[in-house]
């Protein structure tokens, strides 16, 4: 049986990060991730590498490779979206990725799930990016010839 530890830290830094301020007279909550962010560049790279953090929590709290995954999961969603202007500083306002771990935490911890092995997981996130890729790929030489015909 996997110990229950106390994720009330753990908690606390997830609101501080998701959700912590509220936009007068909205239900919009956001936190310090989302104000990181703003920062081209590297406010999404630092809010990535406070995110990890959990993760670090998680390995040394004896999680399985299943909930480790689905955590990178959201981590690296969010920084890659967050990197998009306008739209990643908007996406960061309702995803809520250290809110969806922390919630993956509990889930592991205190409900039983999320146990087992990442690999069926880290298959799917791979054929994802091939196919990400290839996708890239293809537009690329669309554009490259789109360019080139108007040459």
């Amino acid at each position: 049986m996997t110990r229950k530890p106390n994720l009330v830290r753990i908690d606390k830094v997830a609101r501080l990060l998701d959700s912590k301020f509220r936009i007068p007279g909205t239900q919009i909550r956001f936190g310090l991730d989302s104000i990181i962010g703003l920062i081209p560049g590297l406010g999404d790279l630092a809010s990535m590498i406070i995110s990890s953090g959990l993760i670090v929590f998680m390995i040394k709290e004896g999680a399985s490779g299943k909930v480790v995954a689905k955590m990178l999961g959201n981590i690296i969603l969010d920084t890659t979206v967050g990197e998009i202007p306008l739209l990643g500083d908007l996406f960061d306002l309702f995803y809520k990725s250290n809110t969806r771990n922390v919630q993956l935490m509990h889930e592991h911890f205190h409900e039983g799930k999320h146990q087992g092995s990442a690999w069926g997981i880290l298959g799917v996130i791979f054929i994802a990016f091939l196919l990400m890729f290839a996708l890239i790929i293809f537009a690329s030489i669309k554009i490259f010839k789109i360019i080139m015909g108007h040459l």
